[in-house]
């Protein structure tokens, strides 16, 4: 019930200074790797993406900054309702629109590959942050979550399957539905190890920083930037052959 949540003692505690700006420079590479992508696909669209993307951060960062995520008591909860679904909301409306899919069509699938070279120091944060008990071990390389293996083999994939391709298109497309099956996992233990009502695993020490500044970012903005480049690499080998893309 709603009144038998408590607070965890760290959920109002400030995370390490060096943390945060470790992952503030992390999203920030994500985001404008992503400009990168989308200026292949249409440069004027990549300017409007990347000032969007902007304040889309901007006002994910005020909103934690207020506390509006720490309210526990919030019905639906607040980061789903003003972080989560809008990103889902915005991937939908890409695949579903017409100008959307012609966007996603001039997208470097070699690029979005790259892009996952992020998930190597967005997992050592996540470790540095269960030392700092803001998030479980189990959201951790040292506990449910491999996906650090994503972002050490997304060069070897880029390079083999893109920029020099030998490696079978079969190959490519599994590689990229088990990397997002993976960040799904991911996902899932961060959902049910959060303070909700739905928690179900790590009561001792539950996910607190994805309700922070910065770290609200990982939900808010990386996550959905490589979930949208799963998806659009995966609709597009599923389609046709695609010839190599360059070398970012």
């Amino acid at each position: 019930m709603l009144s038998s949540i408590q607070a965890p003692a760290n959920l109002y505690s400030a995370p390490p200074a060096g943390l945060a700006v470790a992952f503030a420079l992390i999203t920030l590479l994500a985001v404008l790797w992503f400009w990168v992508a989308a200026r292949r696909s249409n440069p004027k669209q990549a300017r409007v993406l990347l000032v969007g993307l902007l304040l889309w951060m901007a006002a994910q960062g005020f909103f934690a900054s207020l506390g509006l995520y720490q309210d526990l008591a919030a019905r639906p909860p607040r980061l789903l309702l003003l972080a989560i679904l809008p990103a889902l909301l915005a991937i939908v409306a890409a695949f579903t629109t017409a100008r959307g899919r012609r966007f996603i069509n001039g997208l470097p699938l070699s690029t979005l590959t790259y892009l996952n070279v992020v998930r190597i120091p967005v997992e050592l944060v996540l470790y540095g942050l269960f030392l700092a008990k803001e998030v479980p071990e189990l959201m951790t390389f040292m506990g449910r979550n491999p996906d650090i293996l994503v972002g050490l083999t997304a060069p070897l994939l880029g390079l083999w399957g893109f920029t020099r391709p030998w490696l079978p298109r079969e190959v490519v497309l599994l590689w990229h539905v088990l990397a997002l099956l993976l960040l799904l996992n991911i996902v899932f233990w961060a959902v049910v190890a959060s303070p909700v009502p739905f928690q179900q695993v790590a009561f001792a020490n539950p996910n607190v920083a994805v309700l922070k500044f910065p770290f609200v970012w990982l939900p808010a903005v990386v996550v959905p930037i490589v979930l949208f480049g799963h998806l659009v690499v995966l609709r597009q080998l599923s389609k046709a052959p695609v010839p190599a893309s360059p070398a970012t």
